[in-house]
């Protein structure tokens, strides 16, 4: 099995792509150790001192860190990887779901469905697809008085351009298509 690496904007961040499927459907992310209780395979990862956030996406592992360099962490996060995928062990646990929604339910006022489904859709199909390549995820969260509220993941969390994506790349994107938009916002 190759593992391939790739740098993500954020330095703090580095993306493993297995050459296999990670989530079937929607993302997950863990912050903690704790939270990744619900995963075999993030468990793991967290055992390796320095790792402080792991995300999964379709076909890739995000995972972020604080302290030592990736010189040294990065052969330990590929062979745990590389060992939890040749175990043949789920990446989630049979009780878990992926946590797409965060648990947080969406907010916006009732008039608006049209202009929700045409951001969730720009979204979807302009925005979500670039931020994964670098190993990141945006998910709509709300819609009041003319302001988006996005939530951010993986290598997007924390990440120093974040906000330049959201405002110079995703707002102007969604003026562009939806007038009602005046500003977007990270939660």
């Amino acid at each position: 099995m190759f593992i391939q690496t790739e740098a993500t904007p954020n330095p703090a961040t580095l993306k493993f792509l297995p050459g296999k499927v990670v989530m079937e459907s929607g993302t997950a992310e863990f912050r903690d150790a704790e939270s990744a209780g619900v995963s075999p395979l993030a468990s793991r990862i967290f055992q390796i001192p320095g790792v402080t956030g792991v995300f999964f996406g379709y076909d890739f592992v995000t995972v972020s860190k604080e302290g030592p360099e990736w010189q040294h962490l990065k052969p330990a996060i590929l062979g745990t990887i590389m060992e939890h995928f040749m175990s043949g062990a789920p990446v989630m646990g049979s009780a878990a779901v992926a946590n797409d929604a965060d648990g947080d339910e969406e907010f916006f006022e009732a008039g608006d469905e049209t202009i929700v489904a045409t951001i969730k859709e720009l979204l979807e199909t302009r925005v979500r697809p670039a931020v994964a390549q670098d190993g990141g995820d945006i998910t709509f969260r709300g819609f009041r008085d003319g302001t988006v509220f996005l939530n951010m993941k993986g290598s997007c969390a924390g990440c120093p351009s974040s906000t330049a994506t959201l405002k110079h790349g995703v707002q102007n994107l969604l003026r562009h298509f939806v007038p009602e938009v005046q500003e977007v916002e990270a939660v």
